[in-house]
């Protein structure tokens, strides 16, 4: 009899879906885990014959897919989900999140929100997602608590706020908290000036320089809105892209957030220069920003991932509606039916993302000597039946509903649809102690609005 090999987890599924070079659809196939790493992909009946796991998962309804990365979001602003909607983004930050935030975000707050949204992300299968807040060393240890995968954002913004004074002090207090916790396998690190319009040239200089020397990406809002554009002309004559171009920005670090106005010369720019997009279709929708002119980035060879945003300006952290929403427009934008198929929409919620964090070697396909970042998905109900196509499925048809199973460098983090590392009774209670407390001082009306101070 052959001498089998002992791994920590073996996983039998009906498909595996790699996002591979090759767009592979494997059937019948699993995963062998061993030390949070995938060390094999093959078919069931050998790994049966080849394997002897710690724990085996019979998954035979289910599709294996990498964990999807939220390129972009504010984890802890899910405790705002739903103050203030309905408003243009200028009059949104401006008269109720940012006064919001000034009254109570602390160490506590980003601790809380994040803990509960980590929770929703391994619900709808993210396993990392790229954050951008405040006091992000509260950011950094709710991710390390629940056991996912998370680039912390070095916020840094030129007004003062209760985590740092000015744009130097955020930039010392983020390369601090990069210092003490790097490396880390869930943890990697981005530099992440908020906007153009919010922070000012020494600090992005400064950034520039201590990207470079630390090889670090950066995360930035960037041409959301024609007000963002309108105000870079005031400033400086001349639109955000160009004004960054010229103080050396665009570059394969850049994350550019948003994009939904640009010129032919400007995507062109960013072809020359290999920056990555974040788009965040929902968001732009529900903010009326515009339309981020997708197929053409793509076609120009762009690379581009999705978010969700914050849960206050979306309402969800859910990848697989950006994914679904994201070929939807690109194919009514563009008026091209085959635009933005389904595998490509899937690459962009996976290996896409983790390609602009720069860590495409860990995470964002299914690959022996990667890690073992694994969503896994029910497809036994009704309305996915019959199925001819399980990629074209996942993007069309499924949902976070029938996220079964999450793991994150080996370990299982949603089993059966229940959270292991997290207390969902706690997160309920910390939610209910923040919505009373910012209840209290933002006058709201009895439709949970913003009313007029009397």
């Amino acid at each position: 009899m052959q001498d089998t090999t002992h791994i920590d987890v073996l996983i039998e599924a009906r498909w595996v879906i790699p996002v591979d070079n090759h767009r592979s659809v494997l059937n019948n196939h699993a995963i062998a885990i061993h030390q949070g790493k995938i060390i094999d992909i093959l078919p069931i009946h050998q790994a049966q014959s080849k394997f002897n796991p710690e724990k085996a998962f019979f998954l035979h309804n289910h599709a294996l897919i990498p964990g999807l990365v939220n390129l972009h979001t504010h984890a802890a602003m899910i405790l705002l989900r739903g103050l203030a909607d309905d408003l243009p983004l200028m009059e949104w930050l401006n008269q109720h999140i940012w006064p919001t935030e000034t009254r109570h975000v602390n160490e506590s707050f980003v601790r809380d929100g994040t803990h509960l949204a980590c929770a929703e992300m391994l619900r709808s299968g993210i396993t990392c997602f790229n954050d951008m807040y405040f006091f992000p060393e509260a950011s950094a240890q709710a991710v390390l608590d629940v056991g996912m995968r998370a680039a912390i954002g070095m916020i840094a913004i030129d007004f003062p706020t209760a985590y740092a004074s000015d744009a130097d002090d955020y930039l010392a207090k983020g390369i601090a908290l990069r210092d003490t916790l790097h490396p880390n396998p869930l943890l990697s690190f981005c530099f992440a000036p908020h906007a153009p319009y919010t922070v000012g040239d020494k600090a992005l200089t400064d950034i520039l320089t201590y990207a470079e020397q630390l090889e670090s990406p950066i995360h930035i809002h960037l041409h959301e809105t024609t007000d963002e554009i309108s105000i870079g002309l005031k400033t400086y004559g001349k639109r955000p892209i160009e004004h960054l171009h010229q103080l050396g920005m665009l570059g394969p670090s850049l994350i550019a957030v948003h994009m939904a106005h640009l010129t032919d010369q400007e995507i062109e720019l960013l072809k020359q220069h290999g920056c990555h997009i974040a788009h965040c279709p929902s968001s732009n929708l529900k903010l009326a920003s515009g339309f981020a002119p997708i197929t053409t980035l793509l076609d120009n060879g762009i690379n581009v991932g999705l978010g969700t945003d914050s849960a206050a300006s979306n309402n969800r952290l859910d990848i697989l509606e950006e994914m679904r929403l994201a070929a939807l427009l690109a194919k009514a934008y563009s008026k091209r039916a085959d635009a933005l198929p389904a595998h490509q929409a899937l690459e962009m919620a996976t290996i896409n993302g983790a390609r602009a964090l720069g860590i495409d070697a860990i995470t964002g396909s299914l690959e022996p000597g990667k890690a073992a970042d694994i969503t896994a998905l029910d497809f036994s109900d009704l309305h996915l039946l019959p199925c001819y196509d399980p990629v074209s499925h996942l993007v069309y048809a499924a949902g976070r509903d029938q996220v079964s199973h999450v793991w994150v460098n080996g370990k299982i983090l949603l089993e059966n649809k229940q959270l292991i590392t997290l207390d969902s009774t706690a997160l309920y209670n910390r939610a209910a102690y923040w919505e009373e407390c910012i209840k209290s001082t933002h006058n709201l009306t009895d439709n949970n609005q913003p009313g007029k101070s009397q």
